[in-house]
């Protein structure tokens, strides 16, 4: 396993990496023209959107959707029609922040959600996030939203490379009163690692303004900035202006539905302010989403939650309004509708625009896309994640992954062509295609008894690589 001290070499390493290149030329750079040098490098954002299902984008065939921003993003860049997160939350952040399988991060289970309680489960420290590489490079470095990889003070964004962090630091909180609503709740609302009071005022739009005030302040030096959304996870509290838009669509669609739109709403202003200070053409901007839908249903348990809902309130997903087409499952499974999901990544400034791409990429891929974008060299740790632009530059290049894993706690799933294996412990229990017309609803795990031990064996030489945490 990487030691601490090896992650901090290489932090430092990068900016001697460029010192060592300025001592190299001969030409004497004015201050001027290093300030220019400086801006050129190009802006990132990514907004990561919570339990937005795998077609449920305007763009991805879900045409009852308002979804202008999300579908503007697919015409000036790159959509991917084959894109993978995880099931849940956690493990997708994990690949996300990391480029690396989340087993090697100890994101292998739900992590500690309240900050107060005692030391639980966090992200390992030592592992480097892409804030750090990039913050590294002389980029200043934000997250607003939602953390959910570890609520120890001594864990955490401001621990891992953000320079700010403003949101939540487990998993999702009711946007009014700023509380988890599961068992008997807790306040998760913080500023880095100061909690913060703001009863009454609407989260997304509290980190929408955050967004859009950092824009201002940074606008003339190069910055990395996380949009973590936490909607349209439940509970689902749309902003009104969407009431008359969906008020003829069916129930549960139609409250999933507003609550896509008030997502694609604060990505727009937050486009806009990118666009007011002629920032886009040079901004790197990801879009994606962290598993599937939601189709759980939860009330409020007890007559003195800690949120102060009166008990038997409603704060699920209504049995779930996502759309799959036809792929089955939803968040919480291995089915392609559970882990499929939208993606998006557009640069006006670097590549085409309205490209679609077919190929096989995951959450891991965007750390070493972006810093090879930025021409920023990663980290020594090795990476699982791989740079799509030969993806993207070409649609017939082969996808970078040959075989894809997924675990959460002891069931898991791998991939091998049109080939899945999900299983439990050491046993598969459902082997699925994906080239079926209905995919993944046989299971041939009696017929293809081949196959499903080769997919066994891939998984435990996978799972014994990851829990060697190298």
């Amino acid at each position: 396993m990487k030691t601490l001290q090896t992650r901090r070499q290489f932090l430092r390493t990068i900016g001697s990496v460029a010192a060592t290149v300025a001592l190299s030329q001969t030409v004497t750079v004015s201050a001027d023209a290093a300030q220019q040098e400086k801006s050129s490098q190009p802006n990132v954002v990514i907004f990561f959107t919570d339990d937005q299902g795998t077609l449920d984008v305007n763009c991805y065939g879900s045409k009852d959707l308002y979804t202008p921003t999300m579908d503007a993003l697919a015409k000036n860049g790159v959509r991917f029609t084959q894109a993978y997160a995880h099931q849940v939350c956690c493990p997708a952040r994990a690949m996300l922040m990391t480029g690396r399988y989340p087993q090697r991060a100890n994101v292998n289970s739900w992590t500690q959600g309240n900050a107060k309680d005692e030391k639980g489960r966090n992200m390992f420290r030592e592992e480097v996030t892409i804030a750090e590489v990039l913050r590294g490079a002389g980029y200043k470095t934000a997250l607003f939203g939602k953390w959910h990889l570890g609520a120890h003070p001594d864990h955490g964004p401001t621990e891992q490379g953000f320079d700010e962090y403003f949101g939540l630091r487990g998993g999702f909180i009711d946007n009014y009163n700023h509380h988890f609503l599961h068992g008997n709740g807790f306040h998760d609302l913080y500023e880095g690692k100061r909690e913060v009071f703001a009863k009454g005022q609407y989260f997304p739009d509290l980190i929408t303004e955050r967004a859009l005030q950092y824009i201002d302040k940074n606008k003339d030096d190069p910055f990395f900035m996380y949009v973590a959304f936490n909607i349209p996870h439940y509970p689902e509290q749309a902003d009104e202006e969407f009431d008359e838009r969906y008020q003829d669509m069916k129930m549960p669609r139609r409250s999933y539905a507003k609550m896509i739109s008030t997502t694609d709403a604060r990505m727009g202003r937050i486009m806009d302010r990118l666009d007011h200070h002629g920032l886009t053409a040079n901004t790197i901007v990801v879009f994606m989403s962290d598993n599937g839908h939601s189709a759980e249903n939860y009330r409020i348990r007890g007559k003195n939650h800690t949120s102060g809902l009166a008990e038997g309130v409603n704060y699920g997903a209504n049995g779930g309004g996502g759309n799959t087409g036809k792929w089955r499952g939803q968040k919480g499974t291995f089915l392609e509708g559970g882990i499929r999901v939208p993606a998006i990544i557009s640069h006006p400034a670097g590549f085409p625009k309205g490209l679609v791409r077919g190929q096989a990429v995951t959450a891991m891929d965007w750390m070493p896309t972006i810093l090879d974008l930025c021409r920023i060299a990663p980290p020594t740790v090795g990476l699982d994640g791989r740079s799509l632009l030969p993806v993207i530059k070409s649609g017939s290049a082969e996808s970078p992954h040959r075989v894809l894993h997924w675990q959460w706690g002891n069931k898991w799933a791998v991939r091998e062509g049109d080939w899945k294996l999900i299983g439990t412990g050491h046993k598969g229990s459902f082997l699925g295609n994906l080239a079926d017309p209905e995919p993944e609803k046989q299971n041939y795990i009696n017929e293809r008894p081949t196959m499903v031990k080769r997919l066994r064996a891939l998984h435990e030489e996978w799972l014994e690589d990851v829990q060697a945490r190298k």
